[in-house]
């Protein structure tokens, strides 16, 4: 299998012009421009106008020396990414760790042998393009993820006005279809709402969640009725326990309502036609309060255990009723539950299939 050609420009900072002639005609034999620079000064200049690959930078220099060179680059986000590989006919192991830790990427002693420098000046050039192409990657991904995203949340806009339009007209629907309409609209209510969400995170890079008092019991309950006609559909009875005292716990509204659609979806996806579900909320020692989603599904193997909550960690049970899995669901579910300060955990049940059990703090 070739090799593919690593090429680049490379400015060389010494204050001994010989010293640059030599570093010149090696690299340029081998493919790479040359941008030379005399001082730490000229370097800046140079840098201004054009931005190189790499930097083969004289550690002892009049004036600015290296050292100082290289903590002035790495400070300036526009240069901060080039790699930094001394030259310096000192071989003092001290000066070698101030050279790394000034930002710098290698170390070579002069007189240097020609191609262990081609051979440094190829690793870290194939290392910079290898970082600039998981840069884009990222850079691409993130785009396309935004755009998807916003297209998604004008479409769920859509259903949102058609199911507040069809509310509107409830006197004329039978109850079944009231309720439906309503399941409808608040699906689409929550999908609006959570991709503006996902938008501004986006933006800012990381997830973001609030901890606010919410009521339990009114999250719990709502979100077994959201999704009571998709068991009825496959006959699973859905048992719902809620101790008659209120439970105030620090949450986020919308996030704790995602977990529990995942968890209340995957406990019906997986369950058999015919079985049971049941979900509880209970209050724990340690200021803290639990909501328990049973199955009597197949559980989970002990493979499983090791991977469940991987990103596209898809588990060894397949849903029963043909519904689709990607694999994403526990996943979110733990990312959610760890920007709320939860905990989440999964283990055998009553029913004989998964306990899923979410423990968040409570209100004191």
């Amino acid at each position: 299998m070739n090799e593919v050609p690593v090429t680049g420009t490379v400015l060389v900072v010494d204050d001994q012009e010989e010293n640059i002639k030599v570093v010149g005609s090696v690299l340029s034999l081998m493919g790479y421009e040359i941008m030379p620079a005399l001082s730490g000064e000229q370097a800046f200049k140079r840098l201004a106008a054009r931005q190189p690959d790499l930097i083969l930078l004289d550690v002892m220099m009049p004036g600015t020396d290296g050292l100082t060179v290289c903590r002035e680059l790495k400070s300036d986000a526009r240069w901060a990414n080039i790699p930094v590989i001394f030259l310096s006919a000192a071989d003092d192991k001290n000066l070698v760790v101030q050279a790394l830790e000034s930002g710098g990427v290698d170390y070579v002693t002069k007189p240097f042998n020609k191609a262990e420098l081609v051979s440094r000046v190829r690793t870290h050039l194939a290392l910079k393009q290898a970082r600039d192409a998981m840069q884009q990657l990222a850079e691409d991904r993130n785009e396309l993820l935004g755009i998807l995203t916003h297209d998604l949340k004008n479409h769920l806009t859509g259903i949102q006005l058609s199911s507040s339009l069809l509310r509107d007209r409830a006197a004329s629907l039978g109850e079944r279809e009231k309720k439906l309409t309503e399941n409808i609209h608040l699906a689409a209510e929550r999908s609006v709402s959570f991709l503006k969400t996902f938008l501004e995170n986006h933006s800012a890079g990381h997830l973001e969640v609030r901890r606010e008092p919410i009521d339990l019991h009114i999250f719990v309950r709502a979100a077994v009725e959201r999704h009571r006609a998709a068991a009825q559909a496959k006959n699973i009875a859905v048992d719902l326990t809620l101790p008659e005292e209120p439970i105030t716990v620090l949450a986020d509204g919308e996030a704790l309502a995602r977990v529990l659609d995942n968890l209340v979806t995957n406990a019906i996806k997986f369950t058999p036609e015919g079985g049971q579900v049941a979900v509880s909320a209970a209050e724990e020692l340690l200021g803290t309060a639990a909501i328990s989603i049973d199955d009597s599904g197949p559980g989970f193997s002990a493979e499983d255990r090791e991977r469940m909550f991987r990103r596209y960690g898809r588990l060894s049970a397949r849903p029963t009723g043909g519904e689709s899995s990607t694999g994403l669901g526990l996943f979110i579910v733990k990312q959610l539950v760890t920007a709320m300060k939860g905990d989440v955990v999964i283990e055998g049940g009553a029913l004989g299939g998964a306990r899923v059990k979410v423990s968040l703090e409570r209100q004191t």
